[in-house]
């Protein structure tokens, strides 16, 4: 029978135990040992039943039970120190407390996903991953970041597999009682809530719910609730699910409710107030548009709203694609927008105009969020430096007349959090050689260049740990198969052969991440004979571990996994391969330690950063990856492999599947097999713990979010808040009339003549040439702009790369036409074709980047004809 209506009863602990509910309630467990440790004392078999998660764990023990460990001396002590540990790293100083002046008082971080915990199912893949590892690591460097979220009531759905390999979605109903939650309250005892007005005199409203990740609390708004109509509080239901007016509101509600959640919370806790908002990818970017009410409403007007708002924004893109950006029709936001809806104060064409495509390409009637994202911050960055550098090249058209490098668009590159993600014997050999206290700091802060203490642990023990973390894959492995094929209709009868599924002695290779097409699930697959004998090799076999989930929507996806899964079932190789159904954080931590082998082979360069490969070389396994995302920045042959790319223009999709294939197949089966067999005299693969002891050594440092958020907070976050408090309200007005006045007297500024000393076209390495401008700045003045002279190499177009940029100064006062005279050496220091030019920008000091107005004046074609512009 089915029950009428749900109640969450929750336990009574005996008064010596209340501590447990705390330590339950943070998050912080979910990355400390010694605290998961002990709620597994508390009852292991619960514990397990409980998926490691202690808030279902303390709803299921028996009272008999906890008076059992009410009376426990030893279980109390041990709760002690871990509740003592918990409030010194809760309120002791950290990293941040010791840094200098001027950081922010707060940061708030909004995401439309974290993944913080398997037992808070908030995430889908990559883009939740990193917000929580950034939350996480924030918290551990004492960070005061506010997290600013959605709580989806069925999260992302669960993964199964039909009888034939086909990808069924399910979708569970979290209920948040049962979660690792709080609902934030008012001081009367009733829900903190937040509103959006919608078309037609309705209203959006959210509770708040309060997760609490180690320092750092997360906001996740629910729009479930009692007050809202069945569409409404529907619209938190699912992670990107539902039609395009579905992610509008869900958008709309994650920024605009999002930046009232945070001003509700400050208001309530007296949490210090944000100076820098960073937005996670498009889909938050309506705060902006949030805090430019908040202003206007104080009496400011939209440009000098817009100008204080943009200092203290950080946006940060995760897409190399402009497929991967959310764009929504502009009359759909017109509607939601305006006098009859939300923002009324604000004209909905000034919102329209800050997410139109206005460029050469765009798509004049689409709202697109990235670019309103980017029109909202003085600051963003990709996550990775190729994919800064795709990044600049895919928005240049909002900076018209720059070339891409110069695109204010830096790049952050994304990090992991060690203490999630590193196995606990990998932790417990990292705490042997160096202690508990160093190894924790050297996993979380980071800043050091290498962990050379890594070179003190003896082969003997690499490998054993190596073949340990392998053995505990290949357990879970056949769990979870086993699991599958009943959820797929098999009897236990059947299932046998899983007892003989992988070996703990073979290379073991894996492979697992979101199934989009780019990301190329089946180019194992290409040469089905090459791989068989891969994998079956009597000498050298290996064996693969892959797993991963297409969108729902997204049945291009649906088939790969379908073909990889019936290639799978194959009685003559699954014993060697095997995929793994329902992917998500428990299996990524089992899956990522016991793998040899970490492969990545997306068509380049459409893998933003893929941090998959970080987690699995803090574990010791090494890389195997195309060049892109992180692995193009930091790979070294010293600790993996490059598999070679042929993306050359004129190679169609289906050629350069073939070539890339072979190459893996070349590289597995003459490189990497050999090498993992290969015993030195100990009997140890000698020159294989080489490459785990160079790969902990030299890229462990490099891959952790504490070095990411401490990059963060010194590039972007400081010079953010510094920017927002420098931005007063007469200052924002000040500078949103410099603006404006520029932009109008902007077509009167010409360079009009140009000329060196140089007499010839040819020049000797180290010779200063000099440089003579002559420039009209019409209504503007010398204060107003910078002269600069832009000179390097040049290729055979006569473009100039590897740029030098040189300011010129005035020389004289304007001559009988107002033109200006500026002067300036030109160093010849490189050999070869060498070329200049000249520009004029405008220059303010509240600008972060001389692009920031998208405007320059360069020479005209006949000013550059008797410019002698090359010298050869």
């Amino acid at each position: 029978m089915k029950a009428i209506r749900r109640f969450t009863v929750r336990p009574v602990l005996p008064d010596p135990l209340r501590p447990l509910s705390d330590l339950a309630r943070n998050l912080r467990w979910s990355w400390h040992a010694e605290t998961r440790d002990l709620f597994q004392s508390v009852d292991a078999e619960a514990w397990s039943a409980a998926g490691g998660d202690p808030v279902r764990l303390l709803g299921s023990v028996r009272p008999a039970r906890l008076a059992e460990l009410a009376g426990d001396r030893r279980f109390l002590r041990r709760l002690t120190a871990a509740a003592d540990d918990l409030d010194d790293y809760l309120t002791g100083a950290r990293w941040y407390q010791t840094q200098s002046d001027g950081l922010p008082a707060a940061v708030a971080y909004f995401s439309p996903e974290f993944g913080i915990t398997a037992a808070l199912p908030q995430y889908s893949g990559g883009l939740g991953i990193l917000a929580g590892d950034h939350l996480k690591a924030a918290s551990d460097l004492g960070v005061p970041l506010i997290g600013v979220g959605l709580l989806y009531r069925h999260g992302y759905f669960r993964q199964t597999l039909s009888r034939d390999g086909w990808q069924q979605e399910h979708y569970p109903v979290l209920d948040p009682n049962e979660l690792p939650l709080t609902q934030l309250e008012e001081p009367d005892g009733t829900p903190a809530q937040v509103s959006l007005a919608l078309p037609g005199g309705r209203a959006l409203r959210a509770r708040i719910w309060l997760a609490q990740v180690g320092r750092v609390p997360l906001l996740l708004l629910d729009s479930d609730v009692e007050e809202n109509d069945l569409g409404e509080r529907g619209v938190t239901d699912r992670l990107y699910g539902g039609g395009s007016e579905h992610r509008l509101l869900q958008e709309m509600l994650l920024g605009i409710g999002g930046v009232r959640a945070v001003r509700t919370y400050c208001r309530l806790t007296g949490h210090p107030v944000p100076e820098v908002f960073h937005t996670n990818e498009g889909h938050a970017g309506f705060l902006g548009l949030e805090r430019i009410a908040e202003l206007a409403s104080q009496g400011l007007d939209f440009d000098s709203a817009l100008e204080a708002v943009r200092g203290g924004t950080v946006f940060t893109t995760h897409t190399p694609v402009p497929a991967g950006i959310d764009r929504f029709d502009r009359e759909l936001v017109g509607r939601h927008f305006g006098p009859d809806a939300e923002l009324p104060g604000i004209d909905v064409q000034r919102i329209l105009a800050l997410g139109m495509e206005t460029y050469p390409g765009g798509e004049p009637n689409l709202f697109n969020m990235a670019v309103m994202g980017l029109r909202l911050a003085q600051r963003a960055n990709g996550v990775s430096l190729l994919h800064g550098q795709v990044s600049r090249g895919m928005f240049a058209g909002l900076w018209p007349g720059f070339d891409a490098e110069e695109v204010p668009i830096t790049s952050v590159t994304n990090g992991v959090h060690a203490p999630t993600w590193v196995a606990p014997e990998v932790m417990r050999l990292g705490a042997r050689q160096i202690g508990v206290q160093r190894a924790e700091d050297a996993l979380s802060v980071g800043g050091s260049e290498r962990w050379d203490s890594v070179a003190d642990i003896a082969d003997q023990e690499i490998w054993e740990l190596r073949r340990t973390l392998r053995e505990q894959l290949v357990a879970e492995v056949r769990e979870r198969l086993r699991v599958s094929w009943r959820q797929r209709g098999a009897g236990n009868a059947e299932l046998g052969w899983i007892d003989g599924v992988l070996d703990p002695d073979v290379l073991t290779i894996g492979f697992a991440r979101r199934v989009p097409s780019y990301k190329r699930l089946t180019l194992m697959l290409r040469d089905r004979d090459r791989l068989m004998e891969l994998l079956l090799h009597p000498d050298h076999p290996v064996q693969i571990v892959v797993a991963g989930k297409a969108h729902p929507a997204d049945d291009g996806g649906k088939r790969l996994v379908q073909e990889l899964v019936r290639f799978a079932d194959d009685p003559r190789v699954r014993h060697r391969i095997v995929f793994l159904p329902d992917y998500g954080m428990a299996m990524a931590q089992k899956l990522y330690p016991g793998c040899d082998i970490w492969l990545n082979n997306p068509l380049r360069p459409l893998e933003a950063c893929g941090t998959s490969g970080m987690k699995a070389a803090l574990n010791g396994c090494l890389n195997l990856s195309v060049l892109d995302g992180w692995w193009d920045e930091w790979f070294q042959p010293d600790f993996g492999w490059a598999i070679p790319t042929a993306d050359g223009a004129g190679t169609d999709v289906d050629r350069r599947d073939d070539i890339e294939a072979a190459a893996l197949y070349d590289l597995l089966e003459q490189r990497i097999a050999p090498r993992f067999y290969e015993r030195g005299r100990a009997g140890l693969p000698d020159r294989w713990i080489t490459m785990v002891r160079q790969t902990l050594s030299l890229l462990g440092p490099k891959v952790l979010a504490g070095r990411m958020v401490r990059e963060y907070v010194d590039r972007l976050y400081t010079p953010a808040a510094r920017a927002h408090r420098a931005l007063t309200p007469d200052t924002a007005r000040d500078l949103a009339r410099w603006k404006a006045r520029v932009r109008g007297a902007w077509p009167g500024v010409s360079v009009d003549h140009v000329e060196t000393t140089a007499t010839t076209a040819t020049a000797e390495l180290g010779t200063t040439v000099g440089l003579r401008v002559r420039v009209d700045l019409g209504e503007l003045s010398p204060d107003d702009v910078e002269v600069q002279a832009v000179s390097g190499r040049v290729d055979a177009e006569d473009r100039i790369t590897d740029a030098t940029i040189v300011p010129l100064k005035p020389a004289g006062a304007p001559d009988l036409e107002g033109r200006l005279l500026y002067e300036g050496p030109l160093s010849l220091d490189r050999t070869g074709p060498y070329g200049y030019t000249v520009r004029i920008l405008p220059t303010h000091p509240l600008l972060a980047s001389a692009a920031e107005l998208g405007v320059l004046a360069v020479p005209s074609e006949e000013v550059v004809e008797g410019a002698g512009v090359l010298l050869r």
